[in-house]
C-alpha cells in the first residue's frame, strides 16, 4: 500500500515555491503574473505549514496557514485595486511603465 508521507508534501511545496520564484524572475513584463507568482509562493508556505502541523500533531501550523491566507487575500485585493487604478490613469500595466512613477 502506498502511503503519502511528509516528504511528498514537502516536494509539492518545493515545486510550488520554485514555480513561483521562476515566475517572478523570468517574467519581468506582466504585473499580474508577478502577483500570481507571489500567491504561488505563499501557497507553498501554507502547504509546508499544514504538513508539519499534521506531522507534529500541533495546531499552530494550521493557525499560521490561516494567517498567511488572510495576508494573501488582502495582498491580492489591494494589488489588483492598485493595478486597476493605475491602468485607468496610464492605460497600461507594463512593468516598464510603472518605473515612471519614481520621483
Amino acid at each position: 500500500m502506498f502511503v503519502i508521507g511528509l516528504q511528498h508534501y514537502l516536494v509539492v511545496g518545493a515545486i510550488l515555491f520554485t514555480l513561483g520564484a521562476l515566475g517572478i524572475f523570468l517574467n519581468r513584463k506582466n504585473v499580474i503574473i508577478i502577483l500570481m507568482s507571489i500567491e504561488l509562493i505563499l501557497l507553498s508556505v501554507n502547504v509546508n505549514l499544514v504538513a508539519f502541523s499534521a506531522y507534529l500533531n500541533d495546531i499552530v501550523g494550521q493557525v499560521f496557514a490561516l494567517l498567511v491566507l488572510t495576508v494573501a487575500a488582502a495582498e491580492a485585493a489591494i494589488g489588483l485595486a492598485i493595478l486597476v487604478a493605475y491602468f485607468r490613469n496610464r492605460g497600461s500595466i507594463a512593468v516598464e511603465d510603472i518605473n515612471l512613477m519614481k520621483g
